[in-house]
């Protein structure tokens, strides 16, 4: 059987399941990822869907993906092009058999695969939900029985759920191996100037699934720092307040299953601490979110949230333009803001602000928000973004409907004032 591995939000070559059984059940697999232009498009917002931030991740993500797939003889086409356009053609070229693929669900990626299968009756589709710390087939529930609350969702997982092994794969023939003229890429091409990172960035890291594992080794063994996350988590200044995993999170090139079982390596080996298992219950949350996803489909881009609460929420230019340049009357608010738009990462901390700012002191439509944190954030994931902003904004996961008190946030998290100093 011959067989192509359509690479998505799963950028990686260990503990990915759709290479590892395209692996196993095909003498020839070729690995494919698209630059889809719908990405980069501006939005009828008026800012591009993706920003420089992401694109420069995504592209590092790419160059290290071919490289790590070379060391297993898997040649990895790459196009700047929608998958739509290009996969059937791959599939008649190459006399594809099957095509393997994490599983997505949400509107936009459920378009793009239909897209393909109406092209390509004839072809076995494999989609594999990927994405997942505790596995859909593993949960004590069904999809549509998933909890509104959080915390009787991870009781109830944590008590009957055991975490899958990871996959790996072996080398493949160096027959598999075809001559491949395709490049990455560049930011130009995708519209985009260079750019320095700025030097106060939290995240100066790059993308790619080495560089997530680098990470995860001084985080962990190198610098200890796991074994105080939960009392360093709600910090804002430097790398180390928190693990930064979730970029690499987002785009797949370290899954949650790797983080889980190196964690509990170290626990075994090091400590095992309130603040270790801090970093699986953020997991967790993770999980939840997409969970939720799964069970609501497009509601979570709705209004009115998964609640249908009726909010009088509305937009105003003037206000959005003030918020994303850091000119509302609220210094924490804004410090937060600049720090996102001139290094594409904010904090935990900082994001639960502005978003409350933005949909409960201010009143506007909380979806323009969420897409603005899609374009600018390094770390976007639908789920956990869309997820996030209903909670904040009254129409998610939150019984208790929370506003910030923006002032005493600051008092707490930036007593001192030196976070905002730094972005002022």
């Amino acid at each position: 059987m011959k067989s192509i591995v359509w690479f998505r939000n799963n950028q990686r070559v260990n503990d990915n399941i759709s290479l590892a059984k395209a692996c196993r059940n095909s003498e020839f697999v070729l690995g494919v990822y698209c630059f889809d232009p719908r990405h980069f498009a501006i939005t009828k917002y008026g800012f591009k869907k993706t920003e420089k931030f992401r694109t420069q991740f995504l592209i590092e993500t790419i160059q290290e993906l071919k490289k790590n797939l070379e060391t297993k003889n898997i040649s990895l086409l790459v196009y700047y092009d929608k998958p739509e356009n290009i996969i059937p053609k791959l599939v008649k070229e190459y006399k594809i058999d099957a095509i393997y693929s994490q599983k997505e669900w949400t509107s936009e990626e459920e378009k793009v695969s239909n897209n393909i299968k109406n092209q390509l009756q004839r072809v076995n589709f494999i989609e594999n939900y990927d994405q997942f710390l505790f596995h859909p087939d593993e949960i004590p529930y069904k999809i549509k029985e998933i909890p509104k609350v959080f915390t009787e969702f991870r009781k109830q997982c944590e008590k009957t759920v055991s975490i899958q092994p990871e996959n790996t794969i072996q080398k493949q023939a160096i027959s598999n191996v075809i001559e491949n003229i395709t490049e990455i890429p560049t930011l130009k091409t995708l519209g985009f100037e260079a750019f320095e990172t700025s030097s106060n960035s939290t995240f100066p890291f790059q993308g790619g699934e080495d560089q997530a594992l680098k990470r995860l080794n001084n985080y962990f063994w190198k610098t200890h720092n796991i074994s105080k996350y939960k009392q360093t988590r709600n910090g804002l200044i430097g790398t180390d307040y928190s693990s930064k995993f979730s970029p690499w999170l987002a785009n797949g090139s370290i899954s949650a299953k790797t983080i889980y079982w190196k964690l509990k390596q170290y626990e075994t080996e090091i400590e095992a601490n309130e603040d270790t298992y801090w970093l699986v219950f953020e997991l967790i949350w993770r999980d939840y979110f997409k969970y939720i996803s799964l069970k609501h489909g497009n509601k979570i881009f709705q209004l009115d949230g998964i609640l249908g609460n009726k909010y009088d929420l509305k937009f105003n230019q003037k206000a959005f333009n003030q918020w994303i340049s850091g000119n509302t009357k609220e210094p924490f608010v804004n410090a937060n803001m600049i720090e996102l738009a001139e290094t594409g990462f904010m904090s935990n901390r900082g994001r639960q602000n502005v978003a409350s700012f933005w949909a409960k002191e201010w009143e506007q439509d909380w979806r323009i928000g969420a897409a603005y944190f899609e374009s600018m954030l390094i770390d976007y994931d639908v789920h956990s973004n869309y997820g996030n902003w209903m909670y904040n904004a009254g129409v998610g996961n939150d019984p208790r409907d929370r506003k910030f008190n923006i002032k005493r946030q600051a008092e707490i998290y930036d007593g001192k004032g030196i976070f905002q100093k730094i972005w002022l």
